[in-house]
């Protein structure tokens, strides 16, 4: 099975995330609920998800602003 990045998927453990980064050596998934994750390519094992992968909300301006200042 060939993954790409930008991909749905899903893990026994995680459940259902898309692929943000992937290289040989690792898999980096973002999970719609659990984050970001990253996994070492070779051992990982997932599944292709059904559907599409849920819209993010993105943080606002002001909310990073205020995280940088601290």
């Amino acid at each position: 099975m060939t993954l790409k990045t930008g991909q749905y998927i899903r893990h026994a453990k995680y459940g259902c995330g898309t692929i943000v980064e992937r290289d040989e050596d690792r898999t980096v998934v973002d999970f719609d609920t659990a984050g970001l994750k990253k996994f070492v390519t070779s051992i990982a094992v997932f599944e292709i998800a059904e559907g599409e992968a849920p819209k993010k909300r993105r943080a606002s301006v002001r909310r990073r602003a205020k995280a940088a200042a601290q």
